[in-house]
């Protein structure tokens, strides 16, 4: 009779303490399949609330219901992080439903991820933003439909936004930035890519009001002009910033972005009016570069890769000088005699 015993006392103990050390390292989905492993490790797990912190439905079908029903659950009740990136079925109805059952409350979600989930319009966001007050992060990447109807729902609801990703969404306008600059004082980060019609007028506001900013996002938006980069100067906080396609930058805007010192990131690819006038204020000025794509612009030489090697060859890891054909020394090798660092060259294939 011992053995039984023993085994019995192995599923009811030893098991589920065993699934709750290695559950936090996980996947999500996996740790919900071991929920059916036995009735003593679904306790176990049910019962360990650091376990339900994350819901990850990304890429998911059935994306709509498989989320109501999962926040009826009461394990999912301090739910942080919400992922339904790329979900499939997700609809405004969902987050409506969501909004009018009783007992469903989402005041602990501090990041809610909804890329590309395109049948999601402003209705959409208006109900699901209601839900969470405290949110932190949004990201409604290539959400193409939304406009800045959005931006009124979601800096109503939502007072303490510090990242904000609104890459694709090609239908806010200077309006929306101008909410944002006025609501998010203490905004860290801000990804506003393909934004198409977004003007100097809209990008200024939030540049002088959201002056905590550490990233700053603005790939293929071409209309910009050194009006606005000049005021990226005065983010003493920044650290990533990307201006691919930025046709409009000057030397002159780029001297002034030289004034912010912790940038690690900067990516000047297809910035065809630079020359090495502001890649010499860039090396002189930002000295813990980490990241730095020129690729593509023809007015740079080897004089601000020497520049750039006697401020940033101790931080220098990813330098991208391909297709910038005054540069003369920039194979592998040059490279490497230069920055002794660089393990990748190439950003853009």
């Amino acid at each position: 009779m011992a053995a039984p015993a023993a085994d019995e006392a192995w599923c009811r103990e030893t098991v589920p303490r065993v699934m709750e050390l290695v559950s936090p390292r996980l996947p999500q989905r996996d740790v919900c399949a071991l929920l059916a492993v036995s009735p003593w490790c679904y306790r176990a797990l049910v019962a360990n609330p650091g376990l339900w912190e994350v819901l990850d439905l990304r890429e998911m079908k059935n994306a709509g219901d498989r989320l109501i029903s999962a926040l009826s659950l009461a394990r999912y009740r301090h739910l942080k992080v919400l992922n339904l990136e790329f979900a499939q079925d997700i609809e405004d109805r969902h987050f409506i439903h969501l909004k009018e059952m009783s007992g469903i409350s989402l005041e602990n979600l501090e990041f809610l991820n909804l890329n590309a989930c395109q049948k999601i319009s402003d209705k959409g966001i208006e109900a699901g933003t209601c839900l969470c007050p405290n949110l932190q992060g949004l990201s409604i990447y290539w959400i193409v439909g939304l406009t800045d109807s959005s931006i009124v729902h979601i800096t109503k609801n939502c007072r303490h936004i510090v990242d904000l990703n609104l890459s694709g969404c090609k239908n806010i306008s200077d309006k929306g930035m101008r909410l944002i600059a006025n609501s998010y004082p203490g905004l860290k980060k801000l990804n506003i890519t393909r934004c198409v019609k977004l003007t100097d007028d809209g990008l200024k506001e939030v540049l002088q009001k959201c002056s905590s900013l550490e990233s700053l996002n603005l790939y293929a938006l071409s209309s910009f002009s050194d009006k606005v980069y000049k005021e990226i100067g005065l983010l003493s906080n920044l650290t990533f910033l990307d201006l691919c396609g930025a046709q409009n930058l000057s030397d002159n805007g780029l001297v002034c972005i030289s004034r912010c010192r912790g940038l690690t990131y900067l990516n000047l690819t297809w910035c065809v009016r630079v020359t090495d006038t502001g890649v010499v204020a860039i090396a002189q000025g930002c000295q813990s570069l980490e990241l730095l794509s020129l690729f593509g612009i023809v007015g740079v030489t080897d004089a601000c890769l020497e520049a750039l090697s006697k401020s940033c060859s101790h931080s220098l890891t990813t330098l991208d000088v391909n297709g910038c054909i005054g540069i003369k020394r920039r194979s592998r090798d040059d490279l490497l005699k230069l920055f002794p660092k660089l393990s990748c060259f190439k950003v853009h294939s």
